[in-house]
């Protein structure tokens, strides 16, 4: 059976993970769901997500896809469980890359940057207490954030404000490994890389991600058409879709490693 894969995010974050299956095979089938009527997803209670994320995840099994990918901290915090109780499809979730980040610090020092649902959530608080060992370990909130990336703000100073006031302090102190904890903030790598200090790492988990979807797929026996062409990203949005394709646009122009897609009509 052809692989088929199914990822929705509360916005753009999740393209990240698009982009990175994307450059592994560009002839796998993708679909992408932008849950931009209730974004973001991070201000609103666990309960509310995962009933939301089982109706997106929903109509992604119904369009056939076989494998699907929640590319968002939050909402696998607060859904993973429930959806693969529900569906009989593989479910790839994502975690902050805490784990990578403490074994590449040098300092025992790490920062976590997540939305603020991400660090209240459980699936965090058992991430620190498997992996952190005797790291330090600041898990920092950036209400805000996600919401200037999803506007295609991934520069200038009001984004970089922010990042350099949430840094300055655990940076100060030793950390030398950065966990991007929101798919969001993988759009930022390229900021964050200019106004971080030398051998400060950044950790992003939505290469990790697309490794583990494709492994899953081929243990599920759905295979990949090599021989095909490169494939669009089929991307449909809950809310508008002429602002999802205006985000799209501004973080093509501000130099964001977008794979080809196609913005959709409206679902949900």
């Amino acid at each position: 059976m052809l692989a088929r894969v199914g990822i929705f995010d509360s916005g753009v974050g999740g393209l990240t993970v698009a982009a990175a299956l994307h450059r592994h095979q560009p002839s796998l089938e993708i679909r992408y769901v932008a849950d931009t009527a209730f974004f973001p997803y991070g201000s609103r209670e666990p309960e509310e997500i995962a009933e939301r994320s089982i109706a997106v995840v929903a109509t992604l099994v119904e369009a056939g896809m076989n494998a699907i990918v929640v590319a968002c901290n939050t909402a696998t915090s607060a859904a993973l469980e429930r959806l693969r109780e529900v569906f009989n499809v593989p479910i790839v979730g994502m975690e902050p890359p805490l784990k990578p980040a403490v074994e590449h610090s040098r300092s025992g020092a790490v920062v976590v940057l997540a939305t603020p649902g991400t660090v209240r959530g459980d699936r965090l608080a058992r991430l620190q207490e498997r992996h952190a060992g005797g790291a330090r370990v600041w898990n920092i909130p950036m209400p805000g954030l996600a919401d200037l990336v999803e506007a295609g703000e991934i520069e200038g100073p009001r984004v970089e404000g922010m990042l350099r006031e949430a840094l300055a302090g655990p940076i100060a102190e030793g950390a030398d490994a950065v966990a991007l904890g929101c798919t969001h903030y993988g759009w930022l790598r390229p900021l964050l890389e200019r106004i971080l200090p030398p051998g400060v790492e950044l950790v992003d988990a939505a290469e990790a991600v697309a490794r583990r979807t494709l492994y899953v797929l081929d243990q599920a026996g759905h295979h990949i058409d090599m021989r095909a062409p490169a494939r669009e990203v089929l991307c449909y949005a809950t809310g508008d879709a002429a602002s999802l394709e205006q985000t799209v646009e501004r973080l093509r122009a501000a130099g964001a490693d977008l794979p080809p897609l196609r913005v959709a009509k409206p679902v949900g």
